[in-house]
This record gives C-alpha cells, structure tokens and sequence, in this order.
C-alpha cells in the first residue's frame, strides 16, 4: 500500500489490493482482495468495493464456476457513503458514485460519468463518457449507454417483457439501448429493448414502448413523437 493513503477507523482491506497515491479511505470501508484503486481517489465511509455477487436459489443468472475479476477504480473518482461496486466492475477516470449507489459485476462506466444517490446499475451494462444518472435512477441488466446520457431521476428502465414467467423469456430478454446524447425525463419508463438513437428525448412521465429516432422528443403513455428536439439542445450545438 502506498504510504500517501488516509485511512479511517475499522477499515478491512483484502490481499493483493493495489492502492494510489492520494487515497482518502473512510470509516468502515470494506475493500475486497486483488481490488485496483488509481491515484487521487476518495472512498467514503462504509463504502464496499470488489464484492462478488450471491445469487438466489431462483435466480435466472447462473452462479459463475470461478470468482468475477477484481474491480477497478480509476483515478479521481469518487465513491460515496455506503456504495456498492461489485466485482468485476470497472470504473474509469475521475467517475463521481454518489451515496447508497450500487454498481453491479461486469458493469464498465466511462470517464466523468456521475452515478447519482441510490441509482442501481445492473450487471453487464456499459455506461459511456460524462454521463448523469441522477438520484434514484433504475438501470437494468444488459443495457448499454453511449456518451454524454442524461437519465433523471426515478426513470426505471427494463429488460423482461415476460415478467419472470416461462422459459421464453431467456431468449428475448434485453436491456435499454441509449445512444450517445439521449435524455430521459423524471419517472419515465422505457420497455425492454428500447433503443433512443442519438439526440433522442423522452418526455418526463413518459412509457416508452417503441424506439425513439435520433433527435426526436416523444411524450405521453404510450410516447409518441411531439416534435424534434431544438437544434440548441443537440449534442453538435453544445
């Protein structure tokens, strides 16, 4: 461990941990082994980091033959009072983790992305560069997320048109697709298997249940087309 480390009271720290310069570590912190931490990084009280997973009896994913690989935590980020970060997840450069947050196995977030308080990422998701998920957000398994994504708080995506029943479910089952730029208002639902091509927008309240095209804002239960998003508000215009 680098000798430029604070650390808090009752922390547990793992074999083979590999700790930056200029870490601050909390209280509580619990730190699994083989976990890679940059330089620079800050690591709130009773934060967990490089947890594996436990599945339940009846869960659909398989419980994997041999351990997930350590989680990495890039350089300047920052990881709030008791978040989660699974095993297996990779956080790059300067990722701001908000308080109560959870980041799931096999999940890779982009540089400067913010993870608001309480969102859940689930497991194999990619979320692309300086992206906010804000407070409370609901990102499902196997979803993939571009760059420069806004998704408000309380929107709650989803990957299961079966609800949990029968066997046909494994084959269809998908997460949301946002592509880069695409924005998502507060308690908006999106079905599984939703793409929001670039520049998309979806309306606050919002149920998803067809793709929204590149630069189109789509409102109402179930979303249709408004308008196209101003020319202001695109991703080439900032």
């Amino acid at each position: 461990m680098n000798e430029h480390v604070v650390m808090g009271e009752h922390v547990v720290i793992g074999m083979n941990v590999s700790i930056g310069e200029n870490v601050t570590i909390g209280h509580h912190v619990v730190i699994y082994e083989g976990t890679k931490i940059g330089n620079n990084v800050t690591i709130q009280d009773h934060a967990i980091i490089g947890k594996q997973p436990a599945k339940a009896k009846n869960s659909i994913l398989k419980q994997p033959k041999a351990a997930l690989p350590s989680a990495v935590i890039g350089s300047g980020c920052t990881i709030g009072s008791s978040s989660i970060i699974y095993a297996g997840a990779v956080l790059e450069n300067d990722v701001f983790v908000a308080d109560l947050a959870t980041i799931r196995e096999r999940v890779t977030v982009g540089e400067r992305t913010i993870v608001g308080r309480g969102v859940s990422i689930e497991n194999d998701c990619k979320v692309g560069s300086r992206c906010k998920l804000e407070t409370n957000c609901y990102i499902t398994a196997y979803s993939s997320l571009g760059d420069f994504v806004f998704v408000a708080p309380c929107v709650v995506t989803s990957n299961d048109n079966y609800m949990g029943r029968t066997q046909e479910r494994f084959a269809h089952m998908k997460g949301v697709t946002l592509k880069n730029g695409a924005r998502i208002g507060a308690n908006a639902i999106t079905l599984p298997g939703i793409v929001v091509e670039e520049d998309g927008a979806v309306a606050a309240g919002s149920v998803v249940s067809r793709d929204v095209k590149a630069g189109e804002l789509v409102l109402g239960v179930p979303a249709r087309k408004l308008r196209n998003v101003p020319e202001e508000q695109l991703l080439r215009s900032q």
